[in-house]
């Protein structure tokens, strides 16, 4: 059994969701209001993401937004909050690369096909990511082996390497990491950039460097406020969000030709 109280890990449903043979499973992590991931609600089994469902969303931040947007989806998404501190308080001797992955364990039970950061303000370990391509075991370390051995929702294996990807709000090796908006517009109103834009990349372990899915340029202004400008860009970051996640399903789950004709 784990050693996690209550105040760790929390979810409304830890069961995944029953899937047909021709759905595709998304799991979205979020720390915030949850805007880019309302597009992605409001596209699932659309033709924009067709045969799609969310399973889980995962946040790292009990007050965001984004959780009161899965639970009153319709039909409602199972979501779970897990944060680095209290888990740390809670689990003397655990590190950081411990919660990295019971992050893991938590998405790989979600038995997702791809796994989209969608405001996620927390960098992403190569330990979560060598736990979802398959190359390191994640262990509930409070389990016996017996049971452990025998439970391989608990600890689960994924049988493919799931792709991770993120959006992020600048072009490709401009602003990486935090605050990226802020940091590009000021940039660009003292002269320093004459563009700015997003992207959805794949995730590696160096902050955001992986490679670019999709690149869109957003018009920018002089003179033009922040909040202006913020607002035009987020209208581009629920289109390509989108579109970037339909790819990379496409890559590792190709629909069925019936399936695709009457998407």
């Amino acid at each position: 059994m784990s050693s996690h109280t209550d105040a760790d890990v929390q979810t409304t449903d830890p069961t995944p969701t029953p899937a047909t043979p021709s759905s595709r499973r998304l799991v979205v992590l979020i720390s915030g209001s949850g805007s880019n991931l309302q597009a992605l609600i409001d596209a699932q089994n659309t033709p924009a993401l067709p045969n799609t469902s969310i399973v889980l969303v995962l946040s790292n931040r009990k007050a965001a937004h984004g959780l009161v947007r899965a639970t009153t989806a319709s039909p409602p998404i199972p979501t779970a909050y897990l944060a680095l501190q209290p888990y740390l308080r809670s689990n003397p001797g655990k590190t950081r690369e411990d919660y990295d992955l019971e992050l893991a364990r938590i998405v790989l039970r979600a038995k997702p096909d791809v796994v989209v950061l969608a405001g996620w303000m927390h960098i992403v370990s190569e330990p979560f990511l060598e736990a979802l391509r398959g190359t390191r075991e994640v262990k509930d370390e409070g389990q016996g082996q017996d049971e452990s051995s025998s439970n391989n929702d608990e600890n689960p294996v994924p049988t493919n390497p799931i792709p991770v990807i993120n959006l992020h709000p600048a072009l490709p090796g401009q602003f990486d990491g935090a605050n990226a908006i802020q940091r590009g517009y000021e940039a660009f109103q003292r002269g320093e950039v004459d563009k700015l834009g997003v992207m959805v990349h794949r995730v590696v372990a160096e902050v955001d460097r992986g490679e670019p899915l999709i690149v869109r340029e957003v018009p920018i202004e002089k003179g033009e406020s922040l909040e202006v400008y913020e607002e035009r860009l987020h209208r581009v970051e629920w289109e390509i969000i989108v579109q970037a996640t339909k790819r990379v399903l496409d890559e590792v789950k190709p629909l069925p030709l019936e399936d695709t004709e009457n998407a």
